[in-house]
């Protein structure tokens, strides 16, 4: 790549959406899109055999939601799905695990802190309470990575007594009135995101990112944000966009650190670049509905200036210049 040295400071992998299961293969929700359940964990093996041939190996793994798809969960197949995929991320490269709406079909959120998909242990930050999936890590001096808890308000995972879950469904009433609420509640426009497949960010959580992305500016970071739902329009089908996504935007648009954030969720994945801060929003192409014969992973080479996003198969190669 022009302008880049040719060793980048560090490398690392992501993927998205590997809803595995020991299933034939289905469709979506709306019966519009096939979905390769079993031949997603050979498009897993295609990813770390990549990652561990590569010339330059990952010091990291962003794996960004959906490890295994709901429909484990009725035939009592989660815990056995979840160690089959597991057993997969082989190369000597600490994980990173985002939780997505399919690990809350699979499992509580009390279970999810307890399982090996909570990979805050070495990271957690002590002023963010203990049920609120985020934290933050360092992989090289001058850069920063944030993993997101997109479903800490949400009628997923949180126990109807809680004041998250009452929140999330006075939210959602707002707008749908379905009685399924999986069921969006229009045809078009940003309203579709108000459904129980989605979720947002609790104002702690916002508080806390407010607060370390504060950090980050006085000490000249490059912060990327991580999560498993999108937040910029330009970057998904509005269907999978957060449900407060305005007052994400909003904290990261007040912030000079923040250079990408990355998300999974919307399939077919999507890019664009804020015009107002310069920040790339980049939503990667899920595993679970690429045909056996493609691929859908890509690893990352971080420069002082940019970041390369080299993918393979469904993942369109990108680079990412680091705003002024």
């Amino acid at each position: 790549m022009d302008g880049c040295p040719s060793t980048p400071l560090f490398t690392f992998g992501v993927i998205a959406d590997i809803q595995y299961a020991d299933l034939e293969d289905g469709f979506n929700y709306s019966r519009t899109r096939k979905r390769f359940y079993r031949s997603s964990l050979q498009l897993l093996k295609n990813a770390q055999r990549s990652w561990a041939e590569s010339a330059v190996r990952p010091e990291f793994i962003l794996q960004l939601g959906d490890i295994i798809d709901g429909f484990n969960k009725g035939h009592g197949a989660s815990e056995r799905a979840l160690d089959t995929v597991l057993r997969e991320f082989s190369v000597p490269a600490e994980v990173h695990h985002v939780w997505g709406n399919h690990e809350f079909y699979n499992f509580s959120r009390s279970a999810l802190l307890r399982s090996r998909l909570n990979s805050s242990a070495l990271h957690r930050d002590r002023d963010l309470s203990e049920d609120v999936y985020a934290y933050s890590f360092s992989p090289a001096p001058g850069f920063t990575f944030v993993v997101l808890d997109a479903y800490d308000v949400s009628l997923l995972g949180r126990e109807p007594s809680t004041e998250q879950y009452g929140q999330a469904m006075d939210l959602i009433k707002l707008y749908n009135n379905n009685d399924d609420l999986n069921c969006p509640p229009v045809l078009e426009g940003l309203q579709r995101r108000f459904t129980m497949f989605n979720g947002g960010f609790g104002q702690e959580q916002l508080d806390w990112l407010h607060a370390l992305l504060t950090a980050s500016d006085d000490k000249r970071d490059r912060v990327t944000i991580v999560s498993h739902v999108p937040v910029h329009p330009g970057s998904t089908d509005p269907i999978c966009l957060a449900w407060n996504y305005e007052e994400l935007l909003a904290v990261i648009r007040a912030h000079s650190s923040v250079v990408c954030y990355m998300a999974g969720h919307s399939h077919d994945g999507g890019y664009c670049q804020d015009k107002d801060t310069g920040v790339h929003h980049v939503t990667i192409d899920g595993v679970i509905e690429t045909p056996p014969d493609s691929d859908a992973f890509s690893t990352v080479s971080v420069y002082a200036d940019r970041m390369v996003l080299k993918g393979e198969g469904r993942v369109e190669d990108r680079v990412f210049l680091f705003p002024s």
